[in-house]
């Protein structure tokens, strides 16, 4: 079958979720690489793969692929599921012959729910889905297939779910896949050099941090890895066919959870002399960072997430304060750049809290800082300790624009003071002046710096008017549907 891989066109600026572990429009443009959907691409020659946010492919074109393809396949997220089911219609209305498979977090959470939506929807796949999508494409019945949902006789049925793939060496290259259907200088990640690419090492992860959505819905917590052979292959082949490439960036869950594995690679990694970040817990230790840097690791997202240590057991973060310390330390003395994440909102919030992880953020004094309120998506056991303790808000998971919006509230911590703290959180962290300085003088020398730089403030004070906005309707007692929360980039 001509098969369309889609991630859709939604709100502005809406990185809609086949690679975006929070699928959101952001604070400053950002856009992941749609791996998941690349995937069963490059088991299918005769597929496209359309990411129609950064391409910037409107509804309307979009919709105008539908005769050219038999089958689409729909990467969806929570917040755009609603749009995505109505650009499902219009294809359809195009192609009554389309078949439609929806694939992502929410069908895995509520497949039923997703079917029942909408008749446009042939079927879906929960969680992993590269063999069954080309398997179904080349003419497999949808009984033989392991974990898909579809209709039957106005009945719903589900087939068992399917063990997770194990051998990731036989899937194939995505980057293979971003050659032929992808503009590789269309992804910006700001903390990222530009232009970047993105692949994983790895599927799955084993901490158990109550607030991801990925390993809790849709690739899992067994933690399966590419051979480093494979990798330096890929690697090697990408550095020889994407000219300008900057940096190449390893988005697995945890690129570096087992040491033994991490320094493997790493050797694999040094002769190709190179410049490549990843992400990271603070639990790896100095001897691995090291490897990592002599490797040509630049640097390393962290989830850092809070600086109170009750609240890194209640999200069973598997990391304490004292680790987060030591572990930026390491990565200082080796002069690792370390981008910080921290999240508002977390069970167990209050003033005091929010007030230590600001003064913890600055001590650690990370390069640079991303701030996001706690967003309980569906399907996570954060979702059900906000569903069960009553903490979840009746107002929509985002604004009309796609920006998130505050869901959990505690008592005496309402949206618009969780919206204030991240306002605070960015001004006290940004606004001292040796961060300042380390922001701009990368771009006094370098014109491309400069003009990325001024996009990215415009971007950033453009929002954070619209946060005083809020907070300060909300102060007043009248309701501004503003685009307020950060989510993780």
């Amino acid at each position: 079958m001509r098969t369309l891989f889609l991630n859709p066109p939604s709100f502005e600026g809406f990185d809609g979720g086949a690679g975006s572990r929070w699928p959101a429009t952001r604070e400053i443009e950002s856009y992941w690489y749609p791996v998941w959907l690349c995937y069963p691409a490059g088991l299918l020659p005769d597929s496209k793969v359309v990411d129609a946010p950064p391409h910037k492919i409107s509804i309307q074109q979009t919709v105008s692929m539908a005769d050219d393809y038999e089958l689409l396949v729909l990467f969806t997220s929570t917040p755009g599921l609603h749009v995505d089911i109505r650009i499902a219609e219009m294809m359809k209305d195009v192609n009554p012959k389309l078949k439609v498979a929806f694939v992502g977090p929410p069908v895995t959470i509520d497949p039923e729910g997703v079917l029942k939506s909408s008749a446009a929807i042939d079927f879906v796949v929960r969680r992993e889905f590269d063999y069954q999508i080309a398997d179904y494409a080349r003419g497999k019945a949808l009984s033989e297939l392991p974990g898909v949902s579809y209709r039957q006789n106005g009945n719903i049925i589900h087939t068992p779910e399917g063990g997770t793939i194990e051998n990731l060496d036989e899937l194939p290259w995505v980057t293979k896949v971003y050659k032929r259907d992808l503009d590789f200088t269309r992804y910006n990640v700001p903390f990222l050099l530009h232009p970047y690419l993105a692949f994983y090492t790895t599927r799955g992860c084993p901490a158990l941090c109550t607030f991801c959505l990925w390993p809790q819905t849709h690739s899992g917590h067994r933690w399966r890895v590419r051979s480093a052979d494979d990798v330096a292959n890929e690697v090697r082949y990408t550095l020889e066919n994407f000219p300008g490439l900057k940096e190449i960036f390893f988005d697995d869950d945890t690129f570096n959870y087992r040491k033994a594995r991490t320094l493997e690679v790493a050797a694999k990694l040094k002769p190709l002399n190179f410049t490549w970040s990843c992400t990271s817990r603070v639990t790896t230790d100095y001897e691995t960072l090291k490897a990592m840097k002599d490797a040509g690791c630049r640097l390393v997202i962290v989830g850092y997430e809070t600086g109170d240590a009750q609240i890194l057991k209640n999200i069973k973060k598997g990391a304490t304060v004292e680790m987060a310390e030591r572990f930026t330390r390491d990565c200082k003395k080796l002069g690792i750049v370390v981008h910080g994440d921290f999240i508002v909102g977390l069970p167990g919030e209050s003033r005091e809290t929010l007030r230590n992880t600001i003064d913890f953020a600055k001590r650690l004094d990370c390069e640079t800082v991303q701030i996001s309120i706690a967003h309980p998506y569906p399907g996570t056991e954060f979702y059900d300790h906000a569903a069960r303790n009553g903490l979840l808000s009746a107002e929509s998971m985002t604004d009309e624009s796609g920006h998130q919006l505050p869901k959990v509230i505690y008592p005496g911590l309402d949206r618009a003071e969780l919206v204030d703290w991240v306002e605070r959180f960015y001004g006290e962290y940004y606004f001292r002046p040796r961060v300042a300085w380390r922001v701009v003088r990368k771009a006094l020398w370098n014109g491309a710096e400069r003009r990325r730089l001024y996009k990215e403030a415009r971007e950033y004070l453009a929002l954070r008017s619209k946060r005083k906005k809020f907070v300060a309707a909300h102060k007043n007692g009248s309701a501004a549907p503003a685009p307020v929360a950060s989510p993780r980039s």
